[in-house]
């Protein structure tokens, strides 16, 4: 009995000691994040390689992304996370490859959040995928009196170069 008494009482008190969830926070809008269409793969070719496939330095893909939501003082945090992967090319050396990840937050043609990100992920050497984690803890806005705002991530390498005109 004198056992029992004991770990009943420890249970108590470690569940005093945990923060209290409101149902409220459980059933609150927390936006989904997606990828738009041709932000989900980058390759990277060597100089003057472009589209060569006997000159890609590296492939990236993103495989998955999700976030979790906070509120405070009336904005919305999300702590948007993507992973993924980055397969050595042909001409690939070891080091760090730098990738553009953007993450975006628009509600219909209003844009609430974009932050573009260099993130580094180390490539070993030219026989191993290396995978990744990307986080972007601070995505704040204020809290949407409906469900519908759009969170995106993705690879954004920029507008595409401007071609020379003759």
């Amino acid at each position: 009995m004198i056992a029992v008494a004991g770990c009943q009482s420890s249970d108590t008190a470690s569940k005093e000691a945990q923060p209290k969830v409101a149902a409220s926070e459980l059933t609150a809008y927390c936006p989904r994040v997606t990828l738009r269409e041709g932000t989900a793969y980058l390759n990277t070719y060597a100089k003057g390689g472009q589209d060569d496939p006997t000159k890609l330095v590296y492939q990236s893909s993103i495989s998955d992304v999700t976030r979790s939501c906070s509120r405070a003082d009336g904005m919305l945090t999300l702590n948007v996370a993507v992973a993924g992967r980055v397969v050595p090319g042909p001409v690939a050396k070891p080091g760090n490859v730098t990738m553009p990840i953007r993450v975006a937050v628009v509600r219909g043609e209003e844009v609430l959040y974009s932050k573009l990100h260099n993130f580094q992920v180390a490539v070993s050497d030219q026989s191993s995928a290396a995978q990744f984690v990307f986080n972007d803890p601070a995505v704040t806005f204020p809290i949407p009196t409906e469900p519908n705002v759009q969170v995106y991530a993705g690879y954004d390498e920029g507008p595409p170069a401007k071609t020379k005109k003759k």
